[in-house]
């Protein structure tokens, strides 16, 4: 029998043993409804976060519509200084959920836009601590979107490796290595490049290994659509950046080849300045194109006269050369030059890719477009190992390298885009074997030019779009 001592005692160990489990049991619950409440308001947060971002980007969907309408006006139709602050409600019960802050500004160039930046901030009425804002650029997508834009059928031989977007409004070969989408605008062609042996082809054939990303028929894109305004070019670079009058005062007729022996060459210099030549004499060399026949090219240069040097303008970075032009250097900033001729008809000038083309600094800063009212060509001379970046757009004719006998060169590296009317072709190839120019050819789209290419340059489609989306 139990003494009422020892009775008391376990009694009052089993009162304590109950209180500590309570207790226990209590903080348990505490915490659990602490996580319950702390999980219920992270919801609730997320989701008015979401809200925000929602709302912010039905910001920006108005202000597309707004310049679809006004492709100019960046006040909202105000005529005032933003910020531009609009209700959004519900779209079912009418009622206001929040609000979108619009800050809108203008990128110029020679006086004219070139893209816009909108930046949208979101907010939810119920809960106003959750702000999302979003930034934007509106334009016209460039055409350096693409490694390669092609207006022809074409070949891509088996020592090409290709970064970025490919297209052809006909048929391709693709025997090199692709590393993005390869598109053609046929579902069939008459193959001349033995792709099939029943000489008709699939719109994308070869024995190239990136077949999964090749891609037919797709919309053609037109090099019409893409043509820029020449005539307004020439009077924005005459006003306020560099022009060139015609020098050329011979023109070379060969088998209906038409060409001009002297020009101007640009030399671009790492400090913002370029370097002008006149061209008083080149040397011909016997070159092949393909649909044009051999041809005297006249792009090697013998003798030169030194003009000037000039700083490239940052508020009109434009350079108009009315004749022939030969083009390399360092390029800082961003620039863009063109040779066309728009006083002696029928002549349509080409460039000449006569030594390497590169940026200053890295990062996008830098960029150039070069457009020609002909051909872009890389001369007899060029260097072994060839570096080429840029955007390079040959209107009339192609960008490319002709057939020169026995003329072999090692390694040809680009960065940018091509935009070729005809066939592109930097390399000869008979029965597997490179007979004339680059042996190896590297190509990449240059991707920090997608969003911000340099003034005027072609927009693969007229339809302006947001080519730039980023939360801040």
């Amino acid at each position: 029998m139990k003494s009422n001592s020892t009775y008391n005692n376990e009694r009052g160990l089993t009162v304590l043993l109950v209180l500590v489990f309570a207790g226990v049991f209590g903080l348990s619950v505490m915490a659990l409804t602490s996580f319950i409440f702390s999980q219920a308001k992270l919801g609730a947060s997320k989701e008015v976060r979401e809200q925000a971002l929602s709302i912010a980007d039905a910001g920006l969907n108005y202000y597309h519509w707004f310049l679809a309408h006004n492709p100019t006006d960046l006040q909202d139709g105000t005529g005032e200084d933003g910020p531009y602050v609009h209700d959004y409600n519900d779209p079912e019960t009418g009622e206001k959920i929040g609000t979108f802050s619009l800050e809108v500004s203008g990128n110029m160039a020679c006086g004219q836009l070139q893209s816009v930046d909108v930046t949208s901030t979101g907010t939810v009425t119920k809960d106003t601590r959750f702000a999302r804002t979003i930034e934007a650029r509106h334009g016209a997508p460039s055409v350096s979107e693409y490694a390669y834009i092609i207006g022809a059928s074409v070949w891509a031989g088996s020592g090409r490796e290709i970064t970025g977007p490919y297209h052809s409004n006909g048929g391709i070969r693709m025997d090199g290595t692709n590393n993005s989408i390869v598109t053609s605008a046929v579902s069939t062609w008459d193959d001349s490049f033995d792709c099939e042996a029943s000489g008709s082809s699939p719109g994308v054939c070869g024995d190239g290994s990136g077949s999964a990303l090749w891609q037919y028929p797709v919309s053609e894109i037109s090099f019409d659509d893409m043509a820029t305004n020449l005539s307004s070019m020439k009077t924005q670079a005459q006003s306020n950046g560099i022009y060139l009058a015609p020098y050329s005062t011979t023109e070379i007729t060969y088998y209906g080849y038409v060409t001009a022996p002297n020009g101007y060459h640009l030399i671009f210099n790492a400090d913002g300045t370029v370097d002008i030549y006149q061209v008083t004499e080149t040397s011909w060399t016997q070159g092949y194109l393909s649909g044009i026949g051999y041809t005297l090219d006249f792009h090697t240069i013998t003798a030169e006269t030194f003009i000037e040097r000039r700083t490239i303008p940052t508020d009109c970075p434009m350079i108009f050369v009315e004749d022939k032009l030969w083009v390399e250097g360092t390029v800082k900033g961003k620039v863009t030059v063109v040779a066309a001729d728009l006083v002696n008809a029928g002549y349509d000038p080409s460039v000449i890719l006569s030594g390497d083309i590169n940026y200053a600094v890295g990062g996008g800063t830098d960029g150039i477009t070069v457009i020609s009212e002909f051909g872009i060509y890389i001369p007899p001379n060029s260097s072994d190992n060839m570096s080429l970046k840029g955007i390079f757009v040959a209107q009339g004719d192609r960008f490319g390298r002709p057939y020169y006998q026995g003329n072999i060169k090692t390694q040809l590296t680009m960065q940018g885009a091509i935009i070729s009317r005809q066939r592109v072709g930097t390399a000869w190839i008979s029965n597997g074997t490179t007979v004339s120019g680059y042996t190896n050819r590297d190509n990449s789209y240059d991707r920090l030019q997608v969003t911000n290419p340099p003034p005027f340059t072609p927009s693969h489609t007229p339809i302006p779009q947001y080519v730039l989306w980023q939360e801040l």
